[in-house]
């Protein structure tokens, strides 16, 4: 049984679809890519999945659940938790509040202070935070500014991790070191659908990918698969990675 299925997803804003009948669904365990242009309807995806908006048409089911249209804090305590495109700290508080807020209103709730806490640094020396704790949001740079929403999303407990271009901005280096964070994070049990236009990083990092373009989607299966598909180098890549 998929841990997440999407069927016949359909999103319009007035005249425009900026989804038409997307299904898929995402085993567990698995780092499922999804790419394509801009304006394709990937993060409208993860908004319809998170409870941000609410699909026209189709379902949403997470570990067999119909979660469609739930509001995003009720879905948050089913499992499922997100990072955004454009970081979104709380720019007045330090790195350490920022997680222990992702982890008071996730899936943890009310436990003890000293639980809650434990939870929280451990986040932060998984994430490389750990030395810049007591550091305002707003004083980071932008590649611990990504690994912050990271921490504050994995915070919440999630069995379902959805990343929008978390590598986005990054040096070599930096996209490096957070593709292993990512590997790390499948290796520990949770499942993720990742958003990224670094190819590099995603025909090395995904076990399947699934390719949007103008809100349908025009193929789904492996890297190379992918890599290799006529429809998707026309649309989107261009040329062959692998």
């Amino acid at each position: 049984m998929p841990l997440l299925e999407c069927t016949d997803i359909v999103k319009k804003f007035g005249g425009l679809t900026a989804l038409n009948k997307v299904s898929f669904s995402v085993e567990r365990g698995l780092i499922f890519g999804v790419i394509g242009p801009n304006g394709a309807g990937k993060t409208t995806l993860l908004n319809c999945i998170t409870g941000v908006y609410k699909p026209d048409l189709g379902t949403i089911r997470f570990n067999n659940e119909d979660i469609t249209g739930l509001r995003p804090h009720k879905i948050c305590l089913k499992g499922i938790a997100r990072t955004h495109q454009i970081v979104k700290p709380f720019r007045t508080l330090s790195v350490y509040k920022n997680v222990m807020i992702g982890a008071l209103f996730g899936r943890y709730g009310k436990k003890d202070s000293k639980i809650i806490n434990e939870k929280v640094e451990e986040i932060l020396e998984f994430t490389g935070l750990i030395d810049k704790k007591d550091v305002l949001a707003s004083n980071l740079t932008l590649a611990d500014q990504r690994k912050l929403e990271l921490a504050r999303a994995l915070a919440t407990n999630p069995e379902l991790l959805l990343l929008d271009e978390v590598i986005a901005g990054l040096n070599p280096t930096e996209t490096d070191g957070m593709v292993n964070i990512v590997r790390q994070i499948r290796d520990m049990g949770i499942t993720i659908i990742m958003i990224e236009h670094v190819m590099r990083a995603v025909m090395k990092t995904c076990d399947r990918i699934m390719v949007l373009h103008h809100g349908e989607k025009i193929a789904i299966g492996t890297p190379k698969e992918i890599s290799n598909n006529i429809k998707v180098i026309e649309a989107y890549l261009g040329k062959r990675y692998m």
